[in-house]
């Protein structure tokens, strides 16, 4: 409701109300002492804002990370101060350096408390710093819209990534001129720098791939960011050239394109995938840092063994592992706009080539024979393989999946197949930490309500957020989630079989029966050990009118054929 004539707003009140002017629809976060004036404006005021109350900062962070993914608009989260600082930080980072647009709010001790060993103080600048975009601490109430509207404009301009704001008890509850509310909002959308690219750099782009006998591409999640799918697949069937994507990349071209090879890297990606990179003498990357895991170590390809072209809107990811021979910084969008414009005017002759549609063929069909050879095993406990074939029969038409680092995210990656272009598939590849894909997928689930959104954990991972199933069934989120029972840590457990002779070591745990932790907060769940039973149990958690789970009691992952080229190695 507005303001009674003659007030002057809060802090608080200035704060909602510029969250509002950006199209703020929820908050996921966590009560606290020093955030009870923000609380209390959210309750006051008539601004559509819905607060989704969580159990745990971190979950905050991640359900705003996952509502950000699936919607391409900021993400929103907060907590209070000391303790639940320190527990937003983990889900920033990772958004930050997935390139999500995700705002983090703390509140904090009052301004006039700092030095004085008040309970719950922090240096909330430099805790986030190195972890954000861009941060600030508010220290006048008067400067709560221009601040908050500058975090909006760090989250959706250039590189998209989190930011954080500390906002004390004293800002909160302190007044400032209505004149101050007069801000021009940016929206909540993230929207690149679209100024047109340097003509004699795309001429020489164009040149370059146009000159190359096998060129590939590999696109990372920028591509979805930037909402260049389209673009895309007009330069891979111009140049006649395969695509292959980063996991943060899956979605940016179908699985069923002829030129779609599928994930590279050491996590999911498979020796035939790789030998396509192998073949290429000049490779593309859009939108991808070509990292550790993408590059299996920049083993795959080696720096200074093929041609690369670079682009992406980070300047800092041009020349960190490969110096280009060329390179554009900017929007993939934009850029792939202008490629595609420089090469149809040059109506090129694509000439024959080995690694071709018929070379992405193959290998995708030798992929899925090795695959397939497993996914119809009848052995008990499930073999991966069969869940993820199970998994596939099972998927309505429009689907979100998670998964969890471990045992999910290798076999999600490299078998499950998305004939559909957007995002569809995400996983926390910055920092990998446990937890993330339950909290992830409700974010998702408001961002697409209409969407079947699924987790897929491990055992480890359903350790750290278990409490937030009370928050899936107080607000009857209806999320599906799968958890794949081991009783370890399996991706540590399997390179200590690989890399220490199978030397394990305080990395296996006692088994929990997940479907009874389910039920015993009212939810809908199923256990499955007899692989005959996986395919009714997901589609009937799948047809079911809530939140679900089921628990399948997989092969540990040490003995699995897992898509992990150093395990295979």
């Amino acid at each position: 409701m507005p303001l009674p004539p003659g007030n002057r707003p809060t802090g608080a009140e200035a704060f909602v109300r510029t969250l509002q002017a950006h199209n703020v629809d929820y908050i996921f976060g966590l009560c606290g002492d020093t955030t009870l004036p923000l609380y209390d404006a959210l309750f006051r005021l008539d601004h559509g804002i819905t607060h989704i109350l969580t159990r745990d900062e971190r979950s905050a962070s991640y359900m705003a990370d996952g509502y950000a993914r699936v919607t391409g608009r900021v993400g929103v989260c907060e907590g209070p101060s000391g303790g639940g600082a320190t527990y937003l930080l983990p889900g920033l980072a990772e958004a930050n350096e997935s390139s999500v647009p995700v705002l983090g709010i703390n509140s904090d001790i009052s301004t006039t408390a700092r030095g004085h060993f008040a309970l719950t103080e922090l240096d909330l600048e430099s805790l986030f710093k190195p972890v954000t975009k861009w941060n600030a601490v508010i220290d006048r109430a008067g400067d709560v819209p221009a601040i908050l509207c500058e975090a909006f404009r760090q989250m959706t301009t250039g590189r998209p990534g989190a930011v954080h704001i500390g906002l004390p008890f004293d800002v909160q509850r302190g007044e400032l001129d209505e004149e101050k509310m007069d801000i021009a909002a940016l929206g909540d959308r993230y929207n690149a720098d679209k100024s047109s690219p340097n003509k004699a750099a795309i001429s020489q782009v164009a040149e370059f791939l146009l000159e190359a006998k096998n060129p590939i591409i590999v696109c990372g999640g920028g591509v979805l960011i930037a909402g260049a799918a389209g673009e895309l697949r007009q330069l891979a069937e111009s140049l006649g050239a395969p695509v292959a994507t980063s996991i943060s990349g899956r979605g940016t071209i179908a699985d069923n394109h002829r030129l779609a090879a599928g994930v590279v890297g050491s996590n999911g990606g498979v020796v035939q995938t790789r030998a396509l990179i192998e073949q290429a003498d000049a490779i593309l990357f859009i939108g991808c840092r070509a990292g550790s895991v993408t590059t299996e170590r920049w083993q795959h390809p080696i720096p200074g063994s093929v041609r690369i072209v670079h682009i992406d809107v980070d300047e800092r990811v041009i020349g960190a592992n490969y110096d280009p021979d060329a390179a554009i910084i900017g929007d993939a969008r934009t850029v792939l706009a202008a490629l595609n414009a420089e090469i149809a005017a040059r109506h090129p002759r694509i000439p024959e080539r080995t690694l071709n549609e018929a070379a992405v063929t193959a290998a995708r069909t030798e992929k899925f024979k090795a695959f397939n050879a497993l996914a119809h095993s009848d052995a008990s406990p499930i073999l991966p393989e069969r869940f993820v074939a199970a998994l596939q029969a099972a998927l309505p038409d429009d689907f979100v999946v998670v998964a969890d680092p471990g045992t999910p995210c290798p076999y999600l990656s490299a078998y499950l197949r998305m004939d559909r272009v957007g995002r569809n598939f995400f996983s926390n590849r910055a920092h990998g930490a446990l937890g993330y894909a339950i909290p992830a997928a409700v974010g998702a689930q408001y961002g697409r309500p209409n969407a079947t959104v699924i987790s897929v954990s491990g055992d480890g991972s359903f350790g750290f957020c278990a409490g937030e199933l009370e928050t899936i069934a107080r607000l009857k989120v209806p999320v599906k989630m799968i958890v794949l029972s081991n009783a370890s840590f399996g991706w540590i457990k399997a390179g200590q079989k690989s890399g220490y002779d199978s030397r394990y070591y305080s990395v296996d745990f006692d088994p929990t029966d997940h479907a009874r932790v389910a039920d015993a907060y009212g939810i809908k769940s199923w256990r499955v050990t007899d692989p005959a039973d996986l395919a009714a149990s997901l589609h009937a958690a799948f047809a079911f009118d809530g939140p679900a789970l089921i628990d399948i009691v997989t092969q540990p992952l040490q003995d699995a054929d897992a898509p992990v080229s150093e395990w295979v190695a």
